[in-house]
């Protein structure tokens, strides 16, 4: 996924690839890493939080803690977080959960049609999904100081 990802964003330029808020969430191939059962960002009736990780990726193992907060503090008003793990082998990204627990869903897109269909350019990369499968804000990279306001965004989110 890795070499895959790389040559994407070498031949596609981030504007025509990047997906926009407002847009409708894109329809992914997912499969959840530890079951092998299909999942679905299309959550009718939930707030979506997708983030794309890998395992090389350190500002990612910064991420999860703050996902695993997010997850237990708005799972049972209607956040859905599913985490997508562009490794070219599912092997890595399970060895790193190993070492970074999460609470949330967790899914690696064998085709890595999703990442592109998101416009991923940097590790990791979220995307915050209204109740009616809209696009509302993105977050590149990820930034201790942002939590508040990702924190903010999403109970905005749960309260529409």
């Amino acid at each position: 996924m890795k070499k895959t990802l790389a040559l994407l964003l070498c031949v596609m330029s981030p504007i025509s690839m990047a997906i926009e808020v407002g847009a409708n969430v894109p329809q992914c191939n997912l499969v959840d890493l530890s079951k092998n059962t299909p999942i679905s960002l299309s959550k009718t009736g939930k707030v979506v939080y997708v983030d794309f990780w890998a395992s090389w990726c350190a500002p990612c193992a910064k991420s999860m803690p703050f996902l695993n907060e997010l997850h237990e503090q708005f799972n049972s008003k209607g956040l859905e977080i599913v985490g997508i793990d562009v490794d070219d082998d599912k092997a890595d990204g399970l060895k790193f959960l190993e070492k970074v627990p999460v609470v949330f869903s967790t899914a690696t897109n064998p085709d890595a049609q999703c990442a592109a269909a998101f416009g991923v350019q940097t590790m990791p990369s979220s995307y915050l999904i209204d109740r009616k499968g809209k696009l509302r804000y993105i977050e590149l990279g990820f930034f201790s100081e942002n939590k508040n306001d990702i924190r903010q965004k999403v109970e905005k989110l749960l309260a529409e």
